[in-house]
């Protein structure tokens, strides 16, 4: 049995400048570049839980909430949010500092799943996670019904194997 870990264990931050290359040609930063640095900063959160090589499994949820502009400094704060047997959540916050003013605001948020892997990329286990704030406690509580709601939608899981979202599926009997 591993020993367990807490998210602070693999919190992870970095931070981006976004340069002409980066942007779209209204000047705001292109979806797919954001993706990209917010996939690498969740893989190494994931390395640091895990202690493993990880591969990305899925993303789960993005969200957009507003542009991101030219000369913008974009700082990905990400730390796993739930450990499942080989896979773990990665729960990822977006800030924006606007470089002209330093205002700083949330722009986007996302989960991306993750799988452990051995030296011949077969799945391997990992520590389990032991949330400590409420806002922790909370996004671990939640993990399951995202992952059941992703296996649902990808045909590999039925409603009634999902018992976390059952109430969403099937019909009260009175």
């Amino acid at each position: 049995m591993l020993k367990s870990k807490t998210p602070k264990d693999s919190y992870t931050i970095s931070t981006e400048i976004v340069l002409p290359n980066d942007t779209n040609v209204l000047g705001n930063l292109m979806g797919g570049r954001l993706l990209h640095w917010m996939d690498i900063t969740s893989a190494i959160a994931a390395h640091r839980h895990s202690g493993r090589v990880v591969v990305t499994a899925s993303v789960n949820h993005v969200s957009f909430e507003r542009a991101i502009k030219l000369g913008d400094y974009v700082t990905i704060e990400a730390k796993v949010s739930r450990a499942f047997n080989t896979s773990m959540e990665v729960f990822i916050d977006v800030f924006v500092e606007e470089s002209s003013t330093g205002k700083k605001v949330k722009s986007n948020d996302a989960t991306y799943v993750f799988v452990a892997v051995d030296q011949l990329g077969r799945p391997i286990e990992i520590p389990q996670l032991t949330p400590e704030t409420e806002e922790e406690k909370e996004r671990y509580d939640t993990a399951l019904k995202r992952k059941q709601l992703s296996l649902l939608l990808s045909g590999k899981l039925k409603p009634n194997e999902a018992p976390e979202l059952r109430d969403l599926f099937l019909e009260k009997k009175a």
